[in-house]
């Protein structure tokens, strides 16, 4: 069965203090507002609603907490990059996002969602270089690609790859497109090898509720670092 099909709705959460606790590996996907995010999320789960698809960007203000059948979760964190926001609420989901990011224990990957048409925008390397300290790994959606001929597509794949290799190893990238269903395979593959990779660490098991520890972790120097 694919990865993700069959995944269920198990909890909404706005403060960071509503964190359930870290049973099993959590996979997180993150992105700007109308990035395509919801979207994604929907095709990979075949569901039509699982991840609701706001047409106001930036409406989105919880972390969702979906369990797949394997035990594993997939976590759909606030959209960034909210235009039309008050500043405070724009703060609130910025500090719940990076609490998330940086002291998740249980968290093994990042999936980071971006248009195809507009890729690494300055939030969306904000958003690589909060996670990076973490050392683990991150996969770039670049969706919309049904938007792009062929040879538009081909060519912002290979740019995106050249930009992302500023963080090493830790990101890889794809093409992705929820309306015609392309790239999904990949995206299985990538994520079932993060699982592999982090087994038995973080065994699905919900005889174990161990308290979320806070951890600090800089803030990384350099050209790519967020503000």
């Amino acid at each position: 069965m694919p990865l993700f099909k069959n995944a269920t709705f198990e909890i909404s959460i706005a403060k960071p203090g509503g964190l359930p606790p870290p049973i099993g590996a959590e996979i997180a996907f993150a992105g700007r507002s109308n990035a395509g995010k919801s979207s994604a999320i929907n095709t990979l789960t075949d569901h039509n609603r699982l991840a609701f698809v706001s047409k106001t960007p930036g409406r989105t203000q919880l972390i969702n907490f979906f369990r797949m059948q394997c035990g594993a979760a997939l976590v759909d964190l606030p959209g960034y990059g909210y235009a039309e926001v008050p500043e405070k609420v724009r703060l609130q989901w910025q500090g719940l996002l990076e609490r998330y990011l940086r002291t998740r224990e249980n968290l093994i990957g990042l999936v980071v969602i971006m248009d195809s048409r507009h890729p690494l925008k300055q939030l969306d390397r904000q958003m690589l270089d909060w996670f990076a300290p973490t050392g683990r790994p991150m996969h770039v959606l670049l969706t919309k690609a049904d938007k792009l001929s062929r040879g538009e597509a081909q060519k912002t794949l290979l740019e995106a790859r050249r930009d992302l290799a500023a963080w090493g190893g830790q990101v890889t990238v794809q093409l992705f497109s929820s309306l015609k269903k392309q790239g999904m395979d990949e995206v299985e593959r990538t994520v079932s090898g993060w699982l592999a990779d982090c087994a038995p660490a973080f065994a699905a098991t919900r005889s174990q509720e161990t308290p979320v520890e806070e951890k600090t972790i800089p803030r990384p120097k350099g050209k790519n670092a967020g503000g």
